[in-house]
């Protein structure tokens, strides 16, 4: 089969986020393209509306030289575009052959399923891997049961039962090991034989080497250029998916905060991602978690809250402690401002005074001091510029901007010694945002020590006193003062730190 695909000059803009400004791309049949960008790059997007998941307000998709519009994954499956996911798109309560044959089972004439081939089958997409995985992993097996790894695996195989023409391969390698991956490659190295097209998106440069043909970078929503893979270096490649070195800080930076008491220390953490972690905290500092999405960071924060198990070390103001439920780390003064505020951070169907006062009620007494309550939260929320109809206002009629707010402002009224935050402006216009900046900087003038994870390099830069950077669940770098610069950063999200190495 002969194919190719290219999208050319494809925007999407979020209202007024621009998420991609000037995606392009080619890749032709027998060959591996990688595609590489630094965090909010536009890779997802690009792979989005290539897949039909999104459409483009601008630019074109040609597939062999012809106008195609996808309205659906489906439709661009229909075509032979398929997308193993980084967020996998599995049913965790079907078996493995249930998943990997959904949507597509083969019928009898009757249209019966024919369960008895789609085993049959599955038996032998499974052997694909054969060595790599435990014996558990069969067609019967409830993928609820799987490791993350053997999760990948089956997602992978899905895709493949669809024998596509392109398949995109999103992140696909990060929860393999090295067996698994080797196994992998071999096999694109026979689906690229038989004439299929691959786009590689990886933030593993040694396999972004190893497997692609060639790359095309994206930078801030433009494609900046393609290369063959054996005329560029790994700091080549870097350095076309930097900007050039100018960062402007959001807010000032607390010399003070380099010489203040440790407050919080980790030392070997371990979960399934993370392999032996450790760090510090101290009082009045903002420490910064960077890497690509997905190396620990969320497991860190997690873990500290009390709301995932861990082995290792912890210490709070000179005390070890071991916190397994959320409730222990609140009283130690612990908070955390979760990723997804929707189905994490709010109760959607209670009132904006409810939410605010969620981790509280308990404060006001059994014979519930409803005013007193009432005056607090009105105070949090003018600190917070709260723009709401009223505190007995659902939450759900809140924007965006102003719904986070209230995530953050529920644990303001606790005063925290320390503030755990994943990713709080993923969404957030760019106002909101500069008073986000303004209460972090107010909360480090009072003492309190901060964590934060974001999935903006920018914001990592302009916020933090030092960023220590995760990559497959270790520390690969710790970056301060000369060294805390885009470059460096970026190097080290993708596993080629220099100056800055840990």
């Amino acid at each position: 089969m002969e194919i190719s695909l290219a999208a050319q000059h494809l925007v999407k803009r979020y209202d007024a986020v621009v998420a991609l400004l000037d995606g392009n791309l080619d890749v032709q049949s027998g060959e591996v393209l990688a595609l590489v960008g630094a965090n909010g790059s536009g890779k997802s997007t690009l792979s989005k509306i290539i897949t039909g998941v999104v459409a483009p307000d601008e630019g074109q998709l040609l597939l062999d030289g012809q106008k195609v519009r996808f309205s659906s994954p489906q439709a661009a499956r229909k075509n032979g575009i398929v997308e193993v996911y980084q967020e996998l798109s599995l049913v965790p309560d079907m078996t493995v052959a249930e998943n990997i044959w959904l949507a597509h089972e083969p019928l009898a004439w009757s249209k019966i399923v024919r369960n008895r081939e789609i085993r049959a089958r599955t038996g032998d997409l499974l052997d694909l891997f054969a060595g790599t995985t435990q014996p558990s992993l069969r067609p019967d097996a409830l993928v609820s049961t799987l490791p993350p790894d053997e999760k990948q695996i089956v997602e992978i195989l899905k895709v493949l039962s669809l024998q596509p023409k392109i398949m995109i391969l999103d992140e696909a390698t990060a929860s393999l090991d090295s067996r698994q991956v080797n196994r992998l490659f071999e096999l694109i190295e026979q689906r690229k034989a038989q004439g299929m097209a691959v786009v590689f998106i990886s933030h593993r440069m040694e396999e972004i080497f190893r497997v692609a043909d060639r790359v095309t970078v994206l930078r801030s929503g433009n494609t900046v250029g393609t290369a063959p893979l054996d005329q560029i270096s790994q700091q080549e490649l870097v350095s076309m998916m930097i900007e050039t070195e100018v960062v402007s800080r959001y807010i000032k930076q607390h010399e003070e905060a380099k010489s203040s008491p440790v407050r919080l220390s980790i030392e070997q953490m371990r979960t399934p991602v993370l392999r032996g972690v450790s760090l510090s905290l101290r009082e009045g500092e903002l420490l910064g978690l960077g890497g690509l999405r997905g190396q620990g960071q969320t497991d860190i924060l997690l873990a500290l809250f009390g709301a995932m198990p861990f082995e290792g070390k912890v210490t709070l103001s000179g005390r070890s402690v071991h916190f397994t439920h959320p409730r222990q780390a609140i009283r130690e003064g612990i908070a955390f401002v979760p990723g997804d505020r929707g189905s994490e951070g709010l109760l959607p169907v209670r009132s904006i005074l409810e939410n605010l006062q969620l981790p509280s009620w308990r404060r006001y007494g059994l014979l519930l001091r409803l005013t007193k309550a009432r005056k607090d939260a009105t105070t949090i929320a003018r600190r917070l510029n709260l723009v709401m109809e009223s505190l007995n206002a659902p939450v759900t009629s809140l924007s965006g901007g102003n719904a986070q707010k209230v995530v953050l402002g529920k644990w303001l009224l606790r005063e925290p010694k320390v503030l755990l935050l994943d990713d709080p402006t993923k969404g957030v216009d760019v106002g909101t945002k500069g008073e986000f900046y303004k209460l972090l900087s107010e909360l480090r003038e009072a003492g309190t020590s901060i964590i934060l994870y974001s999935s903006e390099d920018e914001e990592l830069l302009g916020l933090c006193d030092r960023v220590i950077v995760l990559h497959d669940g270790q520390v690969q770098a710790e970056l301060a003062d000369t060294t805390l610069t885009r470059s460096e950063l970026v190097a080290a999200s993708m596993g080629t730190a220099h100056g800055g190495a840990a």
